[in-house]
């Protein structure tokens, strides 16, 4: 057998990468990843979804994600940057929610487990390989790729995951990505020590802070040590002029509910950028090529998604090639599935993501209503229910619909974004129930 060919290559060895991998090497197939980092490495996306639970139930890879010691997280809160309003959602008292919990992490240690899950499943994972280009025919996909020394190799497989990220290589090699002409934004984040989270099972929440056309994510990754970020337009930083600190300090003291969460926080290390441009592959599939994770495309990090639909389409990619492989034939019925079937379950959270922006969205989002089990619906989604058929599917149009009628006729009071004055939010951060 020739060393260099494989059944799958797969490009990228994060949280999806990681496992396709590991579902196809369990089934018993030549799988190779090409990892252009050295593990683990700094990543920033920390929260996850409750349904990545079944994922690594499915993958063995439990025991070692509970050993770690991460945060336990049960729910989201989302505030008002002002404090005038909030509301929590917990996960197991949605009816539609079939996952109650999952765990918060710090992704160098998260996805180095899932990467070593692999390596132990029989994955040959190469750290330190970049992957070039790749080209396909009939009977395969060539993989041009570069090893951690800089000698160039020329590598084989029946088919190709692309895991790349936002790297996404085999999309922009196609031409295939197209940019969210509204969603062009920027992520300044850090870790910090001493953030205020709450008491009991509530302190493992992620925690929004909504600003009028930007927003703050808390999300503890450890006993000691809590991300925390700040979502702007990508243009407004640019006009600023200032450093990322500065931006990321200025809006924290514009808001009491940062104000009072970062009151005894350190930072540790430093504050970092990076792009959050939303973008999705007019493809998701090419020659024996398929496009996961962040790779098929990404999306706004408000509903922390990123991590599961990584996954879950890491698994449905490796179902596919499973049974093309087991055909012997290219996949390309399959492949149509896997691409509707992809792009339905991002579609949820895009949704979710463009009416996010917007003061309709937020007013009934932040003041639900026990009306036709609208809030459960909510609940699933943000949870990680991407499949919940009809019941859910009608629900969420109809709490669209409503958003949109709002717009004309309210139905919950406005909401206002202005600074309240010193003693109402004193009084509403001394009250606050979530």
């Amino acid at each position: 057998m020739n060393t260099n060919d494989f059944d799958v290559i797969i490009i990228g060895g994060g949280p999806g990468g990681s496992s396709a991998a590991t579902y196809l090497a369990r089934a018993g197939k030549r799988v190779l990843i090409l990892e252009k980092e050295i593990f683990p490495r700094f990543h920033i996306g920390e929260s996850l979804l409750p349904y990545n639970q079944k994922i690594f139930r499915e993958l063995g890879v439990l025991p070692a994600i509970q050993a770690a010691g991460f945060p336990r997280k049960v729910g989201a809160q989302f505030f008002l940057g002002n404090g005038s309003m909030s509301t929590r959602f917990v996960f197991r008292k949605g009816k539609f929610t079939r996952e109650p919990e999952v765990v918060q992490v710090e992704r160098a240690k998260f996805d180095h487990i899932l990467l070593k899950h692999a390596r132990s499943s029989g994955a040959d994972a190469r750290e330190g390989w970049t992957a070039l280009k790749t080209i396909s025919d009939a009977d395969g996909v060539n993989v041009e790729a570069r090893d951690g020394e800089g000698k160039t190799y020329s590598l084989r497989a029946r088919f190709v995951i692309d895991a790349s990220g936002r790297a996404n290589l085999t999309g922009n090699q196609e031409g295939l990505r197209v940019v969210h002409p509204r969603l062009k934004k920027l992520a300044v984040f850090g870790h910090f020590t001493g953030v205020a989270l709450d008491a009991g099972e509530a302190g493992g929440d992620t925690v929004i802070t909504r600003l009028e056309n930007k927003w703050f994510w808390i999300i503890p990754v450890s006993q000691e040590k809590t991300s925390v970020g700040l979502v702007l337009d990508k243009d407004e930083f640019a006009a600023s002029k200032l450093t990322p600190a500065e931006v990321f300090n200025q809006w924290k003291e514009f808001s009491p509910v940062m104000q009072q969460r970062m009151c005894n926080a350190q930072l540790s290390g430093e504050i970092k950028t990076t792009t959050d441009f939303s973008y999705f592959n007019r493809r998701l599939i090419g020659g024996r090529v398929l496009r996961i994770g962040d790779a098929a495309g990404f999306m706004d990090p408000i509903f922390s998604a990123g991590v599961y639909l990584a996954m879950w389409s890491g698994k449905l990619a490796a179902e596919v090639v499973t049974k093309s492989l087991a055909k012997g034939d290219d996949g390309s019925r399959r492949f149509l599935k896997f691409e509707k079937r992809v792009k339905a379950g991002m579609h949820f959270y895009w949704q979710m993501v463009e009416h996010y922006y917007t003061k309709p969205f937020m007013e009934l989002f932040l003041q639900p209503r026990n009306h036709a089990s609208l809030p459960d619906a909510v609940n699933a989604v943000l949870a990680g229910e991407l499949e919940g058929g009809w019941n859910l599917r009608w629900r969420l149009r109809y709490f669209f619909f409503l958003v949109k009628f709002h717009t004309r006729r309210p139905l919950v009071p406005r909401l206002n974004f202005a600074p309240l004055r010193r003693q109402e939010t004193s009084d509403v951060l001394s009250t606050e129930k979530v």
